[in-house]
């Protein structure tokens, strides 16, 4: 009996799920660039792949949830290919470490967040050992050490750095400028899956962003857990700017790159320095996400957020004065333990007071290990939906009213491709955020700054007619 190993000596294939936030998916384009160059072909299709990976989240316990059935479902494929390697990355991993062999028995790896570097030589490892062992006995049962590496590692921040070669042209692109957070929020696991903060030399990020632009890219998001803290530890504040302001400053000199987003700044270091930026900063984009989670100080202070409501709804005003048609877009969580009716109505009043453009409303969720989980006061379930919908409610009439405002005016948009729903469609964000729809030639039109009129909202999404020869 002969086994043919060249299919995956050749050019194996890896697939990647990724779960959670946008660092999530900038760790995971990291990760499939290792294997690329390793003479691997990074594929969609789960059921072609020799090698299975997941990055997974802990934010909520639902991401959770759903890495875990995702990865039990796909262990199915080793029926038709013995061979493959499964691995967990990212945030669960790091948290859960070992007991994951345990949920999963056909689990290989766990690699936690300061080791994605290192993804690559584990999972060659284990696939040339597997594969060079049936070819002695092909009927040799799998056997061998699973790999856990979970441990911190100095630097790591400074590892996410590549990006994957594109065929086609590439309009954004997401740089990790630091890895970690200080903040002890009480029901966030990140401290304890990301570490403590870790900020990247502003030079090396120019870099990165300038090789970007050389690609054809017109668009980054500096991404952080705390953005605005990024260097405090590091790095002076030079003529009154923070090192966050500094490196704004100079992806802003970048020649042909058009637009700077980032996310996520917290209340907490967010000063003045950054809101002027927005005055002297064109292509700084008009808007921010910026997390609220609650309108209750009392809620906030069970939260472990070291600000006011108060304070947030400063920096927001301030914020609407720089920058006059700036789009401001939270994150709120309901439900948290011992939030009464009259600290949900907060957070409501607040909601309808600074109109967001958008918010993500969550349901209190239990995280494993935080301060949170043991309050007293746990809210039931339908409680928590409860007062989900109502403010669900509430945001979606201020959505709709604000996009519907939109119709008849003149967008400038960023086409980034094809519609993820609609192929025959392209697909691109106004400066605010606002993802715009319209018809034309995604050869010709990714990348493009374009003006576009809108003709017509669905409440979250615009329409709109290109004002070019198409």
């Amino acid at each position: 009996m002969t086994y043919d190993i060249s299919p995956f000596l050749l050019m194996p294939n890896v697939f990647i799920k990724t779960y959670g936030c946008q660092m999530n998916e900038r760790d995971s384009e990291q990760v499939a660039n290792m294997f690329q160059e390793g003479g691997y072909t990074v594929t969609g299709r789960e059921k072609e792949a020799d090698v299975i990976l997941v990055n997974t989240c802990s934010v909520r316990d639902q991401a959770e949830q759903k890495a875990l059935g995702k990865m039990g479902i796909m262990g199915k494929y080793r029926q038709n290919n013995p061979n493959i390697v499964y691995g967990f990355m990212g945030c669960m991993a790091q948290s859960r470490g070992n007991e994951l062999f345990d949920r999963i028995p056909h689990l290989d790896v766990v690699v936690g967040t300061q080791k994605y570097h290192k993804v690559f030589s584990y999972v060659d490892d284990i696939l040339s050992k597997r594969i060079e062992r049936r070819m002695d006995n092909p009927g040799l049962a799998l056997t061998g050490v699973n790999v856990c590496d979970v441990a911190e590692e100095a630097d790591s921040q400074n590892t996410i750095k590549d990006h994957l070669p594109r065929e086609t042209k590439r309009a954004t692109a997401f740089v990790s400028i630091m890895q970690g957070c200080n903040m002890r929020c009480s029901f966030c696991i990140v401290p304890d899956t990301r570490g403590k903060e870790r900020g990247r030399p502003i030079q090396e990020i120019v870099d990165e962003v300038k090789g970007l632009v050389d690609q054809g890219v017109k668009e980054v998001t500096l991404l952080g857990q705390i953005v605005n803290l990024y260097g405090r530890t590091e790095f002076e504040k030079v003529d009154g700017k923070s090192p966050f302001v500094q490196l704004l400053e100079a992806v802003h000199e970048i020649e042909d790159l058009k637009r700077i987003r980032f996310t996520s700044p917290h209340p907490i270091g967010y000063r003045d320095d950054l809101v002027t930026a927005f005055t002297y900063l064109p292509k700084l984009c008009s808007h921010i996400h910026f997390p609220m989670q609650s309108g209750s100080d009392a809620i906030l202070k069970k939260m472990r957020r070291p600000y006011k409501n108060e304070k947030f709804i400063t920096i927001c005003e301030k914020m609407k004065a720089a920058r006059p048609d700036i789009a401001i877009t939270t994150d709120i969580i309901v439900g948290f333990p011992g939030e009464t009716e009259e600290d949900f109505q907060e957070s409501v009043a607040c909601v309808k007071h600074l109109e967001f453009d958008n918010s993500f409303i969550f349901r209190y969720s239990k995280r494993k290990d935080t301060p949170a989980a043991e309050m007293e006061e746990q809210l039931s379930e339908s409680d928590k939906e409860d007062r989900n919908q109502r403010l669900l409610r509430i945001q979606d009439e201020i959505t709709i009213r604000k996009n519907a405002a939109l119709i008849g005016t003149t967008q400038e948009v960023l086409i980034e491709g094809p519609s993820k729903t609609n192929k025959n469609k392209l697909s691109g964000r106004t400066s605010q955020n606002k993802i715009v729809i319209i018809d034309g030639n995604a050869n010709r039109l990714t990348g493009e700054l374009i003006n576009v009129k809108i003709e017509d909202s669905t409440g979250y999404t615009l329409y709109g007619t290109p004002l070019i020869s198409l």
